[in-house]
């Protein structure tokens, strides 16, 4: 049996019979070519879907480093690595994400916090749960926010969203930094206390990052109260970012029935955002694992509600689109994440690779005919003009022969043209034309052939 490198030769051998070893040579060339450019093409395209990914979190123990944890467990059985990058909270992820000189990949971001950041870069992966603002206070009921002016208020620490959130709707109800009110931010996990304790009047908590079990404490406490949202309706109106949300009567206790009462909270959505160089199968993993983890039916949520293609300031990235739409790509829904992305760099070479090798295939023949054909129909230009001059000194037997002389150079140099047998006719039809030309030259009289004057 044959081996490969036989075969290849034969195979050589047979299309050089054909087509002549220009074409083969031509054709090996175009294969080298569209290979080089193939690789390029890869490389620069960076096909490979990388094995690592950086999340900006939050603080420790808080909801997002919380959620961050959860991710990075799995898309470890993907065989991707998380590295979670603690953050002083939600606007500290925005800065991050803005910031080149950061490697950071994704953030956990809530909607309104752009506060006037460069963020043409970053993308949105779709929003992921619902972050509620919740106030507990101690005293007589309120019903509006204004209720609170000249009271001790707890609001955050600064840069985290609750702050931003707390400061943004306190300032629509006329209460600012500065003025009777006492506005409180550097409490550090104190605050549950300090309220128990009646050192301040209220305290500004983002509800997924309080415990049911500390909302029951402190609803458990004799004059400590939720506040409710008795104008929700129209704070989501005037501040696009926010949704009403209700925190159902009984929905912490049902035997002692707490909340006694259906109470209206307000909140932004929590953006999952990610630089605009986040590979598409990483985005596509990251929303299975959103979908894994914020899917479930919660206090605030049904089941499914999250992830969602809500988006707010920042545009829904094109994967993301897609996969809402008709989920993961093809390659990652059908093999493992590792086995996907070797298929998908093998394709990232081969389809470019295709896109230029067929066609330049198709053409090759065509081109390397028109370079044979016209290595021979130069010459019919030569022939022309020679034939021409000759009948300008028809009359002239030294120039004929000098004539005859050069048509026999044509026919010599003619005659070490090589060309593949599908040619031929082309070859033979114009060395015809070569002695076609030459019976005319000598139909002429010539000095050598004129008789002489005594008629011998």
């Amino acid at each position: 049996m044959a081996g490969p490198g036989i075969m290849l030769a034969r195979a050589l051998a047979k299309l050089t019979a054909l087509f002549g070893r220009g074409l083969v040579v031509s054709i090996a060339v175009i294969v080298a070519v569209s290979l080089a450019l193939a690789l390029a093409v890869s490389l620069f395209v960076n096909s490979a879907t990388p094995a690592a990914i950086t999340i900006a979190s939050g603080p420790k123990g808080s909801f997002f480093q919380k959620t961050a944890e959860k991710y990075r467990e799995i898309l470890a059985k993907e065989g991707v690595k998380v590295t979670i990058l603690p953050s002083q909270g939600a606007l500290d992820n925005l800065r991050k994400l803005a910031d080149p000189r950061l490697e950071v990949d994704v953030g956990f971001v809530l909607g309104g916090e752009l506060d006037g950041m460069k963020t043409d870069r970053l993308m949105s992966l779709g929003s992921v749960s619902y972050q509620p603002l919740m106030i507990f206070y101690r005293g007589a009921p309120k019903t509006l926010l204004s209720d609170f002016k000249g009271r001790r208020l707890e609001i955050g620490e600064p840069g985290s969203g609750t702050h931003m959130l707390a400061l943004a709707l306190l300032k629509l109800n006329g209460i600012e930094p500065g003025a009777d009110t006492v506005l409180l931010d550097s409490l550090k996990g104190d605050s549950v206390r300090a309220l128990l304790e009646n050192r301040i009047d209220a305290i500004f908590v983002m509800g997924d990052s309080t415990s049911t079990d500390l909302m029951r404490q402190l609803l458990h406490t004799p004059d400590i109260h939720l506040f409710s949202f008795a104008q929700a309706d129209g704070y989501v109106r005037r501040v696009s970012y926010l949704s009403k949300l209700e925190l159902p009567r009984g929905a912490l206790d049902f035997g002692r029935d707490i909340p006694p009462q259906a109470t209206n909270l307000v909140g932004p959505t929590v953006e999952l955002l990610a630089r605009d160089s986040l590979h598409p199968a990483l985005s596509d993993l990251l929303l299975d694992a959103a979908r894994q983890v914020h899917g479930k039916a919660g206090i605030f949520k049904k089941r499914g509600e999250f992830p969602s293609p809500t988006e707010h300031e920042i545009p829904l990235s094109p994967d993301a689109s897609r996969y809402y739409t008709s989920g993961k790509s093809f390659l990652y829904r059908t093999f493992p994440f590792w086995l996907a992305g070797l298929v998908a760099r093998v394709l990232a070479l081969i389809v470019p690779f295709a896109l230029f090798l067929i066609p330049a295939l198709k053409m090759a023949p065509a081109i390397y005919r028109w370079r044979v054909e016209s290595s021979i129909h130069r010459w019919y230009r030569v022939l022309l003009d020679l034939e021409s001059e000759a009948a300008k000194h028809a009359d002239d037997p030294k120039r004929q022969r000098e004539f005859l002389r050069h048509l026999d150079h044509i026919e010599n140099t003619v005659s070490k043209i090589v060309v593949p047998a599908a040619f031929g006719d082309l070859l033979y039809g114009l060395r015809g034309h070569i002695d076609f030309v030459r019976d005319r030259l000598l139909a002429r009289p010539h000095e050598e052939h004129a008789p002489a004057p005594d008629g011998r």
